[in-house]
């Protein structure tokens, strides 16, 4: 005997052909149309197909409209507390969740971000996806963390696997090898906004969030200078970065303000791989005439330059000053500790996400072209010289 599984009605059942190998019943009552699941489906079915409970299986379990059952899960007042009970149990015990993806396609919204970084390595990026994924999180989004292992294909890669999940919104930090942004013209042309932070390029249409790299980087040299250093070195970043580029403006125009020797030997180019920080400390420090001090465009290469100065026997500090840029967790405990500019990360990645998600909202929301946050220099022992 056959009988409806939405009516319960065993007359009026008819054979409607087969479906994926399965014989098919029409009934005659309700005009529903069913297949009957196996009472111990095999292994090979088992383990080849998934179903995820629907609200339509919510509906022929209680024998209810679908409409019904969407209205008592969203918990609306024209439905009876005794039926939305009914169709909370019955979720719980087919352990349904809403399929969001489904919903973003009615919505035209996924309700998701995607941060993209060079690197998870410095307590940088780390801190700032903690402080951007507890934002979003406030707001009702998802983040999706991809990083591009510092290589342009990758960030490229990455990028377009984004672009095909449709997130609302993506916040981007450059690898160091990228030369330009026109691997984002899909996201313009669609309207997806961006936003660059931390290593940007400038180009109309991504806006970017910064911390003071300009401002930072001189108040770092300078503090080296009023300490008694006169013959100052800088470990660049990629001359492709605009953070590279900013940072190395402000060494150079402290030198001038204070009319020091800008020396083209006490300059080297760090590629931001952990190799790159060990050749740059090595080539600076083996120079001569040697720097009395150095400014490096990133806490790694500063700590690496420590590491380097220790093993010749060189005090750091005394004989050598070092002031770096982030403070990374490591600048604190290291031995002498690493005077650095403190970034806001936190600021920087809650401001990220607040104009990201205006622009979301809000199409014709105008983002302005930079936003800058204040740099904060915090003096340590690797730049006190004895006189």
């Amino acid at each position: 005997m056959i009988r409806c599984i939405k009516c319960d009605e065993v007359s009026g059942i008819a054979k409607a052909g087969k479906v994926r190998g399965k014989q098919r019943y029409h009934c005659k009552h309700c005009g529903y149309y069913f297949t009957l699941q196996s009472a111990a489906p095999t292994a090979t079915e088992t383990n080849s197909t998934r179903h995820h409970a629907t609200i339509l299986d919510i509906a022929q379990k209680l024998k209810i409209s679908k409409s019904t059952v969407s209205r008592a899960l969203r918990n609306s007042t024209d439905i009876s507390l005794e039926t939305r009970n009914a169709v909370l149990k019955m979720a719980q015990k087919l352990n349904y969740v809403p399929n969001y993806f489904a919903s973003s396609l009615v919505k035209r919204r996924s309700y998701s971000i995607g941060i993209v970084v060079p690197e998870l390595i410095t307590n940088f990026f780390s801190q700032f996806i903690i402080s951007a994924q507890k934002a979003a999180s406030l707001a009702g989004y998802e983040v999706v963390i991809c990083h591009s292992n510092e290589s342009f294909s990758n960030e490229r890669d990455v990028l377009k696997r984004l672009f095909a999940y449709q997130v609302d919104g993506i916040l981007l930090s450059l690898s160091s090898e990228t030369k330009s942004l026109e691997h984002l013209q899909p996201f313009e042309d669609a309207g997806v906004p961006v936003i660059q932070f931390n290593r940007v390029k400038n180009k109309p249409g991504f806006p970017k969030v910064l911390a003071d790299d300009y401002h930072g980087a001189f108040i770092g040299v300078e503090h080296l200078i009023n300490n008694g250093y006169k013959k100052i070195g800088h470990i660049g970043g990629p001359e492709n970065l605009q953070i590279s580029k900013n940072r190395f403006q402000g060494y150079k125009d402290a030198l001038n303000k204070y009319k020091l020797e800008y020396n083209p030997d006490w300059i080297v180019y760090h590629d931001l791989s952990p190799a790159g920080a060990i050749h740059c400390a090595q080539t600076l420090l083996e120079r001569s005439p040697r720097p009395d001090a150095v400014f490096a465009v990133n806490d790694p290469a500063a700590i690496q330059l420590i590491f380097e100065a220790k093993k010749k026997g060189i005090q750091v500090g005394p004989e050598l000053g070092i002031v770096g840029f982030s403070n990374d967790s490591r600048s604190e405990v290291i031995e002498p500790s690493l005077t650095t500019l403190e970034q806001p990360i936190t600021q920087m990645a809650e401001t990220c996400i607040h104009l990201l998600l205006n622009k979301i909202n809000d199409p014709k929301y105008n983002i302005a072209a930079t936003t800058v946050l204040k740099t904060t220099l915090i003096a340590r022992c690797s730049s006190q010289r004895i006189h």
